[in-house]
């Protein structure tokens, strides 16, 4: 998908009427990445309804999600190939400007302080898929605790109760040297996750 795909995307994302709380772009992505790491398929029937809201509730008949959903369909698929194959993609990870529009990705060497932050709402996303589609976590825990403290070191500790494994894990990991290297993180985060749920491999 192309920056004039994506920013279709996210205008059709802000069109969603209220009180339905639909994902932005970069956690869409995230919550993507999170439902294709299942350890079982999950249909698109089971997840689009939470593109458009995150409890999941059913629009108006009124409007027209058509677009909306072909457009994340199509993310899905070309993010369902990636992984598949075991290979880099890109996430979606940038931010808003004050306008609502949709910003170029940050530059990882652009001296912000605070830009690692840039990946939180792709965080929160892959997060959200993994409490809704709960299965990735019933998998073995000694081999999830790695890669998930890779996402979830990007979640604050009091989001995290019961979970002393992964938080001791955490502790463990020396914060990434900059946006690129966190990015970095997630994908690797994201693929190894895929093995661990046995997510099939492509050629």
């Amino acid at each position: 998908m192309d920056d004039g795909e994506i920013e279709e995307l996210q205008a059709l994302l802000e069109g969603v009427p209220a009180p339905f709380e639909p994902f932005d772009a970069s956690s869409l992505d995230g919550f993507l990445c999170g439902v294709i790491v299942q350890p079982q398929v999950v249909p698109p029937a089971r997840w689009l309804a939470f593109v458009t809201d995150i409890d999941g509730r059913a629009l108006p008949d009124a409007f027209d999600v058509r677009r909306l959903h072909a457009l994340a369909l199509r993310r899905d698929a070309e993010l369902r190939r990636a992984i598949g194959q075991r290979t880099w993609f890109d996430p979606w990870v940038f931010e808003l400007d004050d306008d609502g529009e949709v910003d170029e990705p940050r530059e990882a060497d652009d001296g912000d302080p605070g830009a690692i932050d840039a990946v939180y709402p792709w965080v929160a996303g892959f997060v959200a898929a993994l409490e809704t589609f709960p299965g990735l976590l019933a998998c073995d825990e000694a081999e999830l605790t790695g890669p998930l403290a890779l996402i979830y070191r990007h979640v604050g500790a009091d989001d995290l109760d019961d979970a002393d494994a992964l938080l001791a894990e955490i502790e463990t990991l020396e914060p990434p040297a900059d946006l690129a290297a966190a990015v970095e993180e997630l994908v690797r985060a994201t693929l190894l996750l895929a093995d661990v749920a046995g997510v099939p491999r492509e050629r």
